[in-house]
């Protein structure tokens, strides 16, 4: 089985949009009651408590004399809160970082969830959700085959709404092909181009926020410069945030072209483990490296990768990609500035993107066995070095579903 997720543009009536907005608030307000009660909870009596505890006071909660609005939405959609809560909890533990926030009813994007129970109707274009009276009509201009699990319904800070359908596919993952060098690519992602591979090939990078500054910094001006709580800064607002909403469109569309080509032509795809929260703390790369959004590429690539049963094989980041000639000598002395290079040891000059495409194939490559046509790689640690031989693991392609 497969998970996919389907988004679809909604158009909701005026009275559709003031339940939407009573499911959004009340979402919110149990996810933050379940946060408060959780970190009051360790604090004084140092216990964990779990998401099934906490969901025993909502019919409580909803006979409460100041909560009894809470009955106005659906049961499901508050429950969804507790769980997005204990996901949020998951995280930090097992990343170590990203402690869960208290939601704000300003914050850009608005959203609930309805595990079950949310029917979509591609005859009559509406999708059918629990306390709503009429279905919500929307633009369903993709059919899909398969069980439709959670329905996602969110609200841009342009206004516009969105419904997102988790499908659960009856279909099997596809099985890793061979690795073969010959249809394996290197990929060294970068600032000045987007991305650089060992075939040659280079894909551009388009700069869309650099190429939208101008006209972001005028409009935020004139937002600093409205009355706050008036009407004409809120469609001050409301135009900056559509600004800002065309550059995601434009970003999103570039990545996932990117991504799509690489997935079709190639294989095997060889990239260099990143850790682009490092990156961006670097003031005068940070706001490029936003733009080009390796993190999201990594997102899109690793997905796809995995429904078209392509590999993925990834370096440690300390590697020398780009420092290591083909003769073997590794340059110390190169900078970051540092575009092209000649090898001191065999006189070579090397253009450091190409460079680094070849070398992250090259050491993807080092570790590959074939034994009984059974294809396997060494992971290798966050400094390059490889790990000893029973550590061996299959390539990654993990993805997620949507």
């Amino acid at each position: 089985m497969i998970l996919r997720a389907y988004k679809y543009r909604a158009y909701p009536t005026k009275e559709q949009e003031v339940l939407l907005a009573k499911h959004f608030g009340c979402s919110r307000w149990v996810y933050n009651y379940a946060l408060d009660k959780k970190i009051k909870t360790y604090q004084t009596a140092k216990e964990s408590l779990s998401r099934f505890t906490i969901q025993k006071d909502l019919p409580e909660l909803k006979k409460a004399e100041e909560t009894k609005w809470l009955k106005e939405v659906n049961s499901q959609s508050l429950q969804a809160s507790l769980e997005n809560l204990d996901k949020a909890f998951t995280k930090f533990f097992r990343d170590k970082k990203g402690f869960p926030k208290f939601k704000s009813k300003h914050d850009n994007r608005q959203s609930f969830s309805v595990p079950q129970n949310g029917i979509v109707d591609f005859e009559t274009s509406t999708i059918s959700l629990p306390k709503f009276k009429n279905p919500i009509k929307c633009k369903l201009h993709r059919r899909f085959e398969g069980n439709s699990k959670t329905v996602t319904i969110s609200k841009t800070p342009t206004g516009k709404y969105f419904v997102s359908v988790l499908v659960e596919v009856n279909e099997d993952t596809p099985k890793l092909k061979p690795i073969d060098e010959n249809k394996a690519v290197g990929i060294d992602l970068g600032i000045k181009t987007f991305a650089v591979l060992s075939n040659g090939e280079e894909v551009q990078n388009p700069k869309h926020l650099r190429s939208a500054l101008k006209r972001l910094k005028k409009q935020q001006r004139r937002v600093s410069k409205k009355v706050k709580g008036s009407n004409n800064r809120k469609k001050a607002v409301k135009k900056l945030a559509i600004l800002h909403e065309k550059v995601s469109n434009k970003r999103n569309d570039f990545l996932h072209k990117v991504t799509a080509k690489l997935v079709l032509e190639h294989d095997t795809l060889c990239l260099e483990t990143l850790k682009v929260s490092n990156m961006i703390k670097n003031h005068k790369l940070a706001q490029a490296l936003s733009d080009i959004s390796i993190g999201r590429f990594n997102e899109i690539l690793e997905y796809k990768a995995k429904w078209n049963g392509v590999n993925i094989l990834r370096i440690g980041r300390f590697q020398p990609s780009s420092k290591m000639c083909s003769c073997g000598e590794i340059n110390k002395e190169l900078k970051l500035s540092d575009r092209v290079w000649t090898c001191k040891a065999c006189g070579v000059t090397h253009e450091r993107d190409k460079l680094a495409a070849n070398n992250i194939k090259e050491f993807a490559f080092i570790n590959i066995k074939n034994t009984a046509g059974i294809v396997g790689f060494q992971a290798c640690g966050d400094e390059g070095l490889p790990l000893s031989e029973k550590q061996e693991a299959q390539p990654i392609a993990n993805g997620v579903g949507g």
